[in-house]
This record gives structure tokens, sequence and C-alpha cells, in this order.
């Protein structure tokens, strides 16, 4: 970064300030951190203790990651959980991680199913002719500048 070395000590402590403040997000990022060993030493446990930190607060991407942990601890009715959680609340990503379950017999068809009623609800619910004219100016601004 513009040739000086990350001060890894730091960002940790701004984050650690940051969800003092919070911050949902920062909950996230010291998790990113210790699950990564970036700026401290490794530590699964605690990466675990701000993944859920950052779901109590209402972040999906937390809530995601814990969805991957327990998945690939082989706690498949856990990851489950997590992600039909963070599905209500809009994550593409958890919808495609049940989407695998079933295909693999983890979850049920009626799991599956009741997952993207949720994202279609969350859809719904964020769907505004506001956004929509601006999607639409968007792409006719796009066209002409390409």
């Amino acid at each position: 970064m513009y040739g000086l070395r990350p001060n890894q000590a730091k960002m940790l402590e701004l984050y650690h300030r940051a969800a003092e403040l919070d911050d949902v997000d920062a909950y996230f990022s010291i998790a990113y951190c210790y699950r990564n060993g970036r700026g401290v030493e490794h530590d699964m446990e605690k990466a675990i203790y701000y993944y859920e930190l950052g779901t109590m607060r209402g972040d999906i991407h937390a809530r995601y990651n814990l969805g991957l942990l327990e998945g690939r601890a082989g706690n498949m009715d856990r990851a489950l959980r997590h992600w039909v959680i963070a599905v209500k609340d809009g994550s593409l990503e958890s919808l495609e991680n049940i989407k695998r379950m079933y295909k693999h017999g983890h979850a049920t068809k009626d799991d599956y199913a009741n997952a993207l009623r949720s994202y279609q609800s969350y859809l719904n619910e964020v769907k505004s002719d506001q956004r929509d004219k601006a999607a639409d100016r968007y792409r006719y601004y796009e066209s002409v500048l390409m």
C-alpha cells in the first residue's frame, strides 16, 4: 500500500474501537484477523467468538461464515440454521450453500424450498420503483458510454 507496510496491530486496535462504537462490520473484521492470523496469533475460538458477536448484531456475513465453519466441522444442521437466517436477510451465498446441501442430502427439499421463499420475500421487501428507475438509468448510461 503506497510502499508502506500495513500496521496490523493498529488495524486490529481500530477494529476493536469501531466495535466498541457498535460498528457491526468491525466484529467480522476482527474475526477475520483471528481466523487468518492477521496481526494476531491464529485463534479459531476467538474468530468464532467475534463472528458470533457480529451475528448477534445482524451481520449476515458473520452468520454466513459461522455456517461455513459449522459445515466444515460436519455440523450440517447448525450450518443449515445459520444459512437459513442469513438467507432471510438477503445472503445469496447462503442460499447457494443450502442448494448444495440439498443436492448432497444434507438438507430436505422443504429446507431448500423455504429458503427460496425467504430469499424471494427479501427481494420483494427491498424492491422499490426508485431503485428500478436508478437501475434503468444506470443501464442506459452504461450502454451509451460503451
